[in-house]
């Protein structure tokens, strides 16, 4: 049986259109038991299909999680409503050591939801106790550059230091930025790539 064939299969079950009707109703409870293995994910995202907007799998730490976005993944390869939204340090209880490509992906998820596409975030506790800016200080801390305007090389700099990005020789990583006569080079959070900004005297 491929795996087509598989999750229509489950899509058929009682249990999954009882509980995609309750979930469309509002403010409900459901409770499954005598899931095992890949069932979990494939009951889940049956559910998931059945009703629109974003939804949030919270596993019970990051290798569950691994598995369970794994099984998506490979239900639908390619498919943008699968995110991941992983804690954004690189050891537990060590908070200085952050992960950049995390960070990165985190802000990535919560543009998503901020959009209002549909998603399906598959996280774990450790990842959902940290803290997320609010869209206000968001936009308040954002620095947005428009062509054909006058900027301070000097202010960029400032408002970069103050915003925590540290001052690097060459950009290679998210929360850096360089400045080289009339070129500020800035790896944003928000980006996979870095932003070259040229000046013109």
């Amino acid at each position: 049986m491929d795996q087509n064939n598989l999750l229509s299969s489950f899509a058929k079950l009682r249990q999954i259109d009882e509980t995609a009707s309750a979930l469309s109703q509002g403010n409900v409870r459901v409770h499954w038991k005598g899931l095992v293995g890949s069932s979990k994910s494939l009951t889940s995202i049956c559910v998931a299909q059945q009703v629109p907007g974003n939804h949030l799998f919270i596993l019970n730490d990051k290798e569950e999680a691994a598995y369970f976005l794994n099984d998506l993944e490979g239900l639908f390869p390619g498919d943008k409503r699968v995110l991941f939204f992983p804690a954004s340090y690189r050891v537990p209880y060590q908070l200085e050591e952050t992960d950049n490509a995390n960070v990165v992906t985190r802000a990535e998820v919560l543009e998503r939801i901020s959009g209002g596409a549909n998603a399906w975030i598959v996280t774990y506790p450790e990842a959902l106790f940290e803290k997320v800016p609010t869209q206000k200080n968001l936009v308040k801390n954002t620095l947005r550059v428009e062509q054909g305007k006058n900027y301070s090389i000097d202010f960029i700099n400032e408002l970069l230091l103050e915003y925590e990005f540290e001052r690097v020789d060459f950009v290679y990583e998210p929360g850096q930025f360089s400045i080289r006569g009339g070129i500020v080079d800035v790896f944003s959070y928000a980006n996979d790539f870095p932003f070259r900004i040229e000046f013109f005297w």
